[in-house]
């Protein structure tokens, strides 16, 4: 998962770009739809219409890369609601390996560029010996919206793209700044580490 400098996981999210506010309001909407599934299904459609409404306009940092990691910035966290939205940039070839997400729901938008995101379904465990099989994949462009919840949360996520950056946003129940990610062991074998997540700094 990312390296970010842990000091920038310190700072109280504070960015201000154009449609910040039409964005803020259109993620609250979604929040009274109901359930979990309800949420994350209004989520999509909203984070869909977001990414094309040319009034929202994210920060420009979020279209630098970082070198050695996949760049995630936290742009919002609502007070009221408690969910936090993250912008990540992801180098060529930058991804992540199978990871979850601490049991908390997310919805995750492509910005620009395109990802490969591929789900594993969980077919066993040993103590901290996991195994996965791929249950598809697909590769998301700008303006698609997918959506996560436990316990069907493991995925990867990868810019496949030698050339060419991506920005995806993605907005998680509560602030996550711890996951598990798994290993490769040989086969459908994982083992499971515990991962702290940084945030790199938003201008």
């Amino acid at each position: 998962m990312s390296q970010a400098s842990p000091a920038a996981a310190d700072l109280a999210p504070d960015v201000d770009f154009p449609g910040r506010d039409l964005l803020v309001a259109g993620i609250d909407a979604a929040l009274g739809a109901g359930d979990c599934h309800a949420v994350t299904a209004a989520l999509r459609n909203a984070l869909c219409g977001l990414i094309r409404d040319p009034a929202v306009r994210l920060p420009a940092c979020v279209h630098e890369p970082i070198a050695d990691h996949y760049a995630r910035r936290e742009l919002y966290r609502s007070p009221r609601h408690g969910y936090s939205v993250v912008a990540m940039t992801w180098g060529p070839g930058q991804g992540t390996p199978i990871h979850d997400h601490a049991g908390c729901w997310c919805v995750e938008g492509v910005w620009a560029g395109e990802l490969e995101i591929t789900q594993y379904e969980l077919l066993e465990r040993s103590g901290d010996r996991f195994r996965f099989r791929s249950a598809g994949g697909m590769q998301a462009g700008p303006g698609s919206a997918g959506s996560l919840i436990p316990p069907h949360e493991y995925h990867t996520i990868r810019n496949t793209d030698g050339n060419a950056i991506a920005v995806s946003l993605h907005v998680y129940q509560a602030p996550l700044v711890e996951c598990s990610r798994f290993e490769p062991l040989g086969g459908e074998w994982y083992r499971r580490e515990a991962a702290a997540l940084a945030t790199d700094a938003a201008a």
